[in-house]
């Protein structure tokens, strides 16, 4: 085996290789730029080596820089991980060269599956369905118009060096074609180098469906069964599962054995993923290729008991696969989520910060239940406006598919994240949604499920009464605290407490009776009801039961009261005396300020381009500016008529969440 190799990448795939290669006793060394100079990856790498500016253009992606590192370190092999020079075929070639073993599929594998265009042509031959559309490179927009009519709409406008959700647009008309390409363009350009777009079918109701695969350099190639990965937001994944709860064994087979005739047909010799569109009536087609370690790989992990990156290193040395396509099984069920630095109540858009607080749930097994968390980052480090927003893929594995959404659920409620908006909310939504625990979804499942956009979780009377006896409890502690002052005579302690709890403009009676493991909880003058809570002021998680049922919650101060988070749900209570409560329902309600004369930054990022100036009529609808943040661009339109009086940035300008960028008349 390898006695060193460099890691070609960042963050949580970097962790990801080097724990596997700590394993197998592989000395590693990885590459780093300005912004991941005090990573985690760098800090568990035996080596680092910097390699220039946090732009991913002028350091992850320069092949030059990643060979020299190379070389300076005395590497064997070179472990790409996923994205940047992952499925580059120049990138393997040049490796060849310099006789640097590539930890991936040869060049031809590469240049024939990683290029879209090229796999869909080498689909076709190798007797694999495929969707409808145009197999060659798209000249100019009115190219596009032609292709589209001739296909019919929608269609999908996607990058040929496309992958993790990058450089998709879907087209419903001619103005969506002329909008989305010229973006998809520029985001295929910026992520991948490689501006050339191709067009196919968009198929309604789609399942999307994937099969990994494994290849050795002697022509052996398996299947490991399948990933379910429907739930997306702008084409990328944030839920996955193995097995699909949407397949079944006749057609797992069928859809498997075709990955492993596309393969062969290539000679692929490493980890990769076939994926499929999946109508609803299991009819499957070839959408493409990833020539490359997946994302989601811990999920196949999980129900197989394969370490894919161990078999990656083993094929690039040249040993034989010691599996055979009958040893593989699916044991168990096992569900990722993807923990991202975004807002899901603002149309998921980037966020960008500092993890002031980062605590992931304990990982291990318990009973039956096994907790992963696949993560590049720590406590104190910056989510960077230059990459891929994720902070961790939360793994849960267990003997049955709803045991692993329940254990997966009660995982992200002890997950605590801080500094930063994150999806945590949203994702925990999911796992109690009822079409989800049926497994009845498609791709359309954000959009169909919150069609107006995600507000949180709709709060249960059980989880409010909860959520109000807890808020009483915690303020009933703080104010024990404040009354407890050094110096003062000895006397009966007091520690029942009355209160008026406000939720929503609703005001309950609360009795708060403090003992030592809780408190007694009475509510609206219910029989008092014993909490046992473990809280330290200051903490952010509240552990105990309440009527039985156990619990973690999220807690916030917010003077004069508490955001508490559970299950995705989330609220706001004022804990106060009856007398303010009283009196606070005869303040006047403070109207919401106008803002709807202004056009203001949803995230932090950089301006492309500015479209309009001062003084110009503009119309509902029309483009006033893109913005552009981990590789994501965002066209900004207006949402009136109107003339624009200011104009607050300018293209190359870099902004901040909710800065104006600009004013109408």
């Amino acid at each position: 085996m390898f006695s060193k190799i460099l890691i070609a990448n960042r963050g949580e795939v970097g962790v990801r290789i080097i724990k596997t290669c700590r394993r197998l006793g592989i000395k590693t060394a990885i590459v780093y730029s300005e912004a991941d100079a005090d990573s985690l990856a760098v800090e568990l790498a035996d080596e680092a080596i910097f390699i220039g500016p946090a732009p991913a253009a002028q350091s992850y992606l320069v092949i030059d820089k990643i060979v020299d590192a190379a070389k300076k370190v005395g590497a064997e092999a070179i472990h790409p991980g996923f994205g940047f020079l992952s499925e580059r075929a120049e990138f393997a070639e040049r490796l060849l060269k310099e006789k640097i073993t590539f930890i991936g599929p040869n060049p031809h594998a590469i240049s024939a599956m990683g290029d879209k265009i090229e796999s869909k042509r080498a689909a076709g031959l190798a007797g694999v369905n495929t969707v409808p559309g145009f197999v060659g490179e798209i000249n100019g927009v009115e190219h596009a118009l032609e292709i589209s009519k001739e296909i019919g709409y929608p269609v999908m406008i996607k990058a040929s060096a496309g992958g993790g959700g990058k450089g998709i647009r879907i087209a419903w008309n001619d103005a969506d074609v002329r909008e989305g390409l010229p973006a998809t363009q520029a985001e295929a350009k910026a992520s991948f180098g490689d501006d050339r777009i191709f067009i196919e079918k968009f198929v309604t109701e789609p399942h999307h469906i994937e099969i990994q695969v494994i290849g050795d350099k002697h022509g052996t190639v398996l299947h490991l069964n399948e990933r379910e990965c429907s739930i997306q937001r702008r084409n990328q994944k944030v839920v996955e599962e193995a097995p699909s709860p949407f397949l079944d064994a006749k057609t797992r087979a069928a859809m498997g054995a075709q990955a492993v005739a596309l393969a062969k047909a290539v000679n692929y010799d490493s980890a990769g993923t076939v994926e499929f569109i999946v109508d609803g009536k299991k009819n499957f087609y070839f959408l493409e290729m990833n020539t490359r370690l997946q994302v989601e790989h811990p999920i196949t992990e999980m129900i197989t008991g394969v370490d894919l990156v161990e078999l990656m290193l083993k094929s690039a040395y040249g040993e034989k696969l010691q599996l055979k396509q009958d040893d593989v099984k699916i044991n168990g069920w096992a569900i990722e989520t993807r923990i991202y630095a975004e807002d899901p109540y603002r149309n998921f858009l980037p966020s960008i910060g500092r993890l002031k607080r980062y605590k992931p749930p304990v990982e291990g097994k318990f009973g039956d239940v096994t907790i992963r968390n696949d993560s590049g980052v720590r406590e104190g480090d910056e989510i960077s406006v230059f990459y891929d927003p994720m902070i961790a893929k939360l793994i849960t594995h267990a003997p049955k598919r709803i045991t692993a959404i329940d254990a997966q659920a009660k995982a992200l409620d002890s997950f605590l994240i801080e500094g930063i908006r994150d999806n945590a909310p949203f994702l925990n939504a999911v796992m109690a949604e009822p079409n989800f625990r049926a497994g009845k979804y498609t791709t359309a499942y954000i959009k169909d499920t919150y069609p107006e956009g995600f507000k949180g979780a709709p709060v249960s009377p059980d989880q409010q009464e909860r959520f109000i006896a807890i808020a009483g409890f915690a303020h009933s502690l703080l104010d024990r605290r404040a009354r407890e002052i050094s110096g003062q005579m000895n006397g009966r302690r007091n520690t029942r407490r009355e209160w008026s709890a406000v939720l929503n403009g609703e005001t309950a009676k609360l009795f708060v009776d403090l003992t030592s493991d809780g408190a007694d909880v009475s509510i609206n003058g219910s029989k008092a009801e014993s909490l046992n809570a473990s809280w330290v002021p200051g903490s952010r998680s509240v552990t105990g039961s309440y009527k039985g049922e156990a619990f973690e919650i999220h807690l916030y101060p917010s003077n004069p009261g508490y955001h508490l988070h559970q299950g995705g749900a989330s609220v706001k209570i004022l804990i106060m005396r009856p007398k303010s409560a009283e009196m606070m329902a005869r303040l006047p309600v403070r109207a919401p300020a106008d803002t709807s004369k202004l056009i203001v930054s949803p995230m932090p990022g950089l301006v492309v381009t500015m479209d309009v100036e001062i003084g110009q009529s503009v119309s509902e609808g029309q483009t006033v500016a893109v913005i552009e943040a981990m590789k994501m661009q965002n066209i900004l339109r207006a949402e009136r008529d109107g003339v624009v009086k200011i104009v607050g940035a300018k293209a190359g300008d870099t902004v901040a969440a909710d800065d104006v960028l600009v004013e109408f008349v």
